[in-house]
């Protein structure tokens, strides 16, 4: 199936840290977007502030670019809360792959196969990526509620490989078996 990788964000550090009432320390985000990305086994996307984590099964999160332009139908402009910041920017919920005409939420709990023109990537996500309170401080207020369910997913990497902005497919879509998803997340491969 054929979809858009819409962004690709790579950042060194946390960038939401501390209480959302006390708001954001100033950055560039767009010096956190890339055109490309190695993505290395078991260990995420690199350069990323996740890579070559303990978490192995969350080094990779991805959101659908349609999840935020909803969550903007929702609360802003006559919504709930009037927001001024529209239109919003996907990068902002700091997803490491924005995409667009690909149902990410759906590929919670499955293994999948993306290719952005570079050869084939198998991952694994395990999670849901469930928003976080920052999303009502970068957005508006409600965001948090409003993207629970449709904040994308924490995944894996199981192949060495390359991500790019631009035209990608996905295959070989599987659920994960049930045994699998409640055994404890173990630790990276050291080879």
């Amino acid at each position: 199936m054929d979809f858009e990788i819409v962004s690709l964000l790579v950042s060194r550090v946390r960038r939401y840290e501390g209480r959302p009432a006390d708001g954001t320390e100033p950055y560039e985000i767009a010096d956190e977007l890339v055109d490309s990305v190695r993505v290395r086994a078991h260990k995420g996307l690199v350069g990323d502030r996740y890579f070559n984590t303990r978490f192995t099964f969350a080094t990779m999160t991805m959101i659908a670019a349609e999840s935020i332009e909803q969550l903007e139908r929702e609360i802003a402009g006559d919504g709930l809360f009037p927001a001024a910041n529209t239109p919003f920017d996907p990068a902002l919920a700091r997803r490491n792959l924005v995409t667009r005409g690909l149902e990410v939420d759906a590929l919670a709990r499955t293994t999948f196969t993306l290719d952005a023109g570079h050869g084939p990537i198998r991952f694994r996500s395990m999670t849901p990526a469930n928003p976080c309170a920052w999303m009502n401080t970068v957005y508006a207020p409600g965001a948090h509620q409003a993207l629970r369910g449709h904040g994308g997913i924490r995944c894996e990497p199981l192949d060495d490989g390359e991500l790019s902005v631009g035209p990608a497919t996905i295959a070989d879509i599987a659920p994960i078996p049930p045994e699998e998803l409640t055994r404890r997340i173990k630790a990276a491969p050291t080879s």
